[in-house]
């Protein structure tokens, strides 16, 4: 699975992942390979990325929007604190 995380300024990650860990507006989720297709807002809180060689990488959020559509992660934020 790709990702791609982007604040107005610059891209923070782009690779391939195992998983990633948001904080949706109706609480925390995760996206695995294959998931469905997903639009959804984000809150204040951390994003956790598990790459593909199992390391963790944490950023801290005030808000966004995540897209998932055929194993292509696009995160979207405003402002990593």
């Amino acid at each position: 699975m790709y990702l791609d995380i982007i604040t107005p300024d610059k891209k923070i990650f782009t690779g391939d992942i195992k998983l990633i860990k948001v904080p949706g507006f109706n609480g925390s989720f995760e996206v695995m390979e294959n998931h469905a297709p997903i639009v959804s807002t984000l809150t204040k809180g951390e994003i956790k990325v598990i790459s593909d060689q199992g390391n963790e990488t944490f950023y801290t959020i005030t808000g966004g929007i995540i897209e998932v559509l055929k194993n292509k992660v696009s995160v979207l934020i405003e402002v990593v604190i």
